[in-house]
């Protein structure tokens, strides 16, 4: 485990059983302030339950989560939101039929209020900007390419300015130019506004690219941690996930 004053978020032992089937057994993983941390493994490893026990949305069966010190363990997915922890969703999770505008000012009304209601436009034009979305901000995002909705999706998510910005699958269906634009926005993201990054991905040149450390997990455990390089090169790693991928 890391420095705890460097630690934003934590896992303690974190199981979840779905009846006799154990999803995720004894997690204990931190996030630091300020990476990039990418968690990996092959189908039914348990990414998605651990994502989901992380932002609220599953409640662990034991164990504990921590956010910027407090407890979090079994809180709503809008407490720990309102805590500055913000996830996207692997098939999207803007609203199709409203416009690129309207999409990131729901992200942003909840951390603009009150007397901050008046900052929200100019909170959604500096997220469309960061994005690369400025061109699309009246279009409806159902009318928008797939790789535009999914910077839409992160705009969203991005637009209340967290702490830790949790992204599921963000680069699924993206073609190559995309998914260096994405990786850019993630650097920016990071970079600019002091924001930590847990990325969910199966794309393995992009994770290893982006990534500060990578966690592993396997049949609901962690197989392994490390850089990119460490985790390249651990044999364990390489059998049971990165075989197929190792050469890209």
């Amino acid at each position: 485990m890391a420095n705890t004053e460097n630690v934003l978020a934590e896992t303690r032992s974190l199981t979840r059983r779905f009846g006799g089937l154990i999803a995720v057994s004894g997690l204990s993983i931190d996030i630091r302030k300020g990476e990039i941390l990418g968690l990996i493994g092959p189908n039914g490893a348990g990414k998605s339950t651990t994502f989901n026990l992380i932002s609220g949305f599953c409640k662990p069966s034991s164990g504990s989560l921590f956010f910027d010190g407090e407890d979090m363990t079994g809180k709503s997915p809008v407490k720990i939101s309102r805590g500055g922890l913000v996830r996207t969703f692997q098939h999207g999770s803007l609203m199709r039929s409203m416009t690129v505008r309207d999409n990131i000012l729901i992200g942003a009304i909840g951390a603009l209020k009150g007397s901050r209601r008046n900052e929200r436009p100019t909170r959604v034009n500096e997220t469309a900007a960061i994005l690369g979305l400025t061109p699309y901000l009246d279009e409806v995002a159902a009318n928008l390419p797939h790789g535009i909705q999914r910077l839409v999706s992160i705009a969203i998510a991005f637009a209340p300015r967290p702490r830790l910005l949790c992204l599921d699958e963000p680069l699924t269906g993206l073609n190559q130019t995309e998914v260096g634009t994405t990786l850019e926005v993630f650097a920016r993201i990071r970079r600019d506004f002091d924001c930590t990054i847990l990325l969910v991905e199966h794309n393995m040149k992009a994770v290893m690219k982006i990534c500060d450390r990578i966690v592993v997990l396997h049949h609901g455990q962690m197989l392994a941690t490390g850089t990119p390089q460490e985790v390249r090169e651990n044999e364990s790693v390489v059998s049971a996930y990165l075989g197929k991928h190792h050469g890209a």
